[in-house]
């Protein structure tokens, strides 16, 4: 099952540079096939066990964004997870815990929230910032049950 998900993840891969390459023959596209060959540019891992290759382009985007806007590449702590929480989008590769040493917090979530394709922005107690390409929502958690904030809220009760 592993090796044949494998399969079918390094064909999609494959396409999707083919076709990076297509548009780019034709003219077309030209800004998302340069975010394409930078985007170990765009941000740095924290360890070589951070699972980030399968990020989709809107979450490379958003994480782009946040370092024009900040002027630092943020630090993924966390990527693709396959344990965890059965509703995360980390499960499904739509999300990233990031941080940017020498920013303050505030900052970061100010550039993440005018992201555009931004969906969830939550923070932790430990300076790490949650992003997302879900809903739009927000969150601060420090210990126990995080404080939903905004739309979150509202759909909570």
């Amino acid at each position: 099952m592993r090796k044949s998900c494998s399969t079918l993840l390094a064909c999609m891969m494959a396409l999707t540079s083919f076709l990076a390459s297509e548009a780019m023959a034709n003219g077309k596209h030209k800004h998302a096939a340069r975010a394409e060959r930078g985007a170990a540019k765009i941000y740095t891992v924290q360890t070589p066990r951070v699972r980030h290759r399968c990020f989709p382009g809107k979450l490379r985007a958003i994480l782009f964004h946040i370092a024009r806007q900040v002027g630092r590449r943020p630090l993924v702590t966390s990527g693709h997870r396959s344990a965890g929480r059965k509703g995360s989008l980390h499960r499904k590769c739509l999300a990233a815990d990031i941080r940017v040493p020498g920013v303050p917090v505030k900052r970061i979530v100010a550039a993440a929230r005018s992201a555009p394709a931004i969906g969830g922005v939550g923070t932790y107690c430990n300076g790490i910032v949650h992003v997302d390409v879900g809903p739009k929502r927000s969150w601060r958690h420090c210990g126990g049950l995080a404080r939903l904030t905004g739309r979150a809220r509202l759909a909570a009760r």
